[in-house]
């Protein structure tokens, strides 16, 4: 293959963006986050960005970056197994851990590295992971590359996850050896194109009846769910949990990187075997200092961030169901439009774009074909005549 024809294999098909006039992906942002954002020159209302509790740019939380990088530099410049692993590396793991509940926490540079090297390191071929079909893409490619069999439950059906379990604690016909290895059950705590809440309480009673290792990604849970804002565990009144928790730390925690939590023994095993940690550059001191304050915010703070925050999602949701669109009704503070086909989709991303609304649009194959997705995400930093210019506006959108 010539040069040429190489990179001839690789054009965008970008017919759905010209049929729609709009492409939703990768405006550019020109400020920080507040409840409006400048996208390239123009004021927008933000409901696209995961910042729930509205804290991504407190002046506490920025100075706390700030003073990380007066002490420890822009960078480590190296692997946390080398020299990257600083004390606040350290202290802020511990931190985590505390927080949700959890024996042990190790930060990843994201957590889509975090699900991808949790599975290349625990799982094998003889292994089976019973899967939300709802459940990230992080969590389905770290699965897929790990080998191990894949059986996907249908969306918080706990019927149908317990059928599975029954049928992998089988026996062989021929044997009285166990059909696998290791049971996984992996879900999502929060279904960021539905709103959804997982079922979890009731998936880890499954897991502990039929000795299957429970992992769930509260990405959209950590700083939201539960009374004190410490994510999934504590919305499902699980103590001593026994399976394994991730999170990114770049949505509610307003900074970014990611985290696994588990017992100490396995933190420990992913510390010398994980290689999506192993081999990358060490998270930089300025976001574990921010996730440090932020976690300090939550804590004195919390009940009153809840609060704006619900509120904010709870009037969207109203004038949105004013205005007659098709909801997914999701219990978190996510609001989702379904949108019909990736065109139709686009189509609405539009009309909202056009009325200074930034949303997230989800097209094929981030959802199912023909089950596409607006949504919208209201912080608590929402300010009165915010919420009030956005309801009006959204009232006057027709619904495809």
């Amino acid at each position: 293959m010539s040069t040429t024809d190489f990179y001839k294999q690789f054009i965008v098909d970008l017919d759905l963006v010209e049929q729609a006039s709009h492409n939703p992906y990768y405006h550019e942002v020109q400020a920080e986050l507040s409840d409006e954002i400048i996208i390239e020159g123009k004021p927008f209302v933000d409901l696209a960005s995961n910042n729930y509790l509205g804290i991504a740019n407190r002046p506490e939380l920025k100075q706390a970056c700030k003073d990380a990088i007066d002490q420890y530099g822009a960078s480590l410049c190296a692997t946390p197994v080398c020299s990257g692993y600083s004390e606040l590396h350290h202290q802020v793991e511990q931190k985590i851990a505390e927080f949700t509940g959890t024996e042990q926490a190790l930060i990843y540079p994201s957590c889509y590295q975090a699900n991808l090297g949790l599975f290349a390191a625990i799982s094998k071929p003889e292994d089976v992971a019973l899967v939300d079909r709802c459940a990230h893409s992080s969590l389905l490619e770290g699965l897929k590359n790990s080998g191990c069999k894949i059986s996907p439950f249908k969306h918080n059906d706990m019927n149908h996850l317990e059928t599975l379990l029954q049928n992998c604690v089988g026996t062989l016909h021929a044997t009285s050896l166990p059909k696998y290895r290791t049971i996984f059950v992996v879900t999502e705590s929060v279904f960021s194109t539905e709103g959804t809440i997982a079922s979890f309480a009731e998936i880890n009673e499954l897991c502990l009846k039929y000795n299957a290792i429970p992992i769930v990604d509260d990405s959209h849970g950590i700083g939201v769910l539960g009374a004190h804002g410490r994510g999934i565990l504590e919305h499902s009144g699980i103590s001593g949990y026994q399976g394994i928790y991730t999170a990114s730390l770049g949505k509610a925690l307003a900074n970014i990187g990611g985290v696994i939590c588990s017992k100490p023994s396995l933190m420990q095993w992913m510390q010398y075997y994980s290689s999506n940690l192993v081999y990358s550059t060490a998270i930089l001191p300025s976001a574990l200092a921010g996730v440090e304050k932020v976690l300090d915010i939550i804590s004195d703070e919390f009940p009153e961030l809840s609060k704006r925050m619900w509120n904010a999602k709870k009037r969207i949701e109203a004038a949105l169901i004013v205005a007659n669109f098709d909801l997914t009704n999701g219990a978190a503070p996510i609001t989702s439009i379904k949108a019909g086909n990736s065109l139709q989709t686009l189509e609405l991303s539009k009309v909202f774009w056009d009325k200074r609304i930034m949303t997230t649009a989800f097209v094929y194959p981030s959802v199912p074909q023909n089950e596409g997705r607006i949504r919208l995400i209201a912080g608590a930093n929402m300010r009165e005549e915010t919420l009030q210019r956005t309801e009006e506006a959204i009232k006057s959108i027709k619904p495809h």
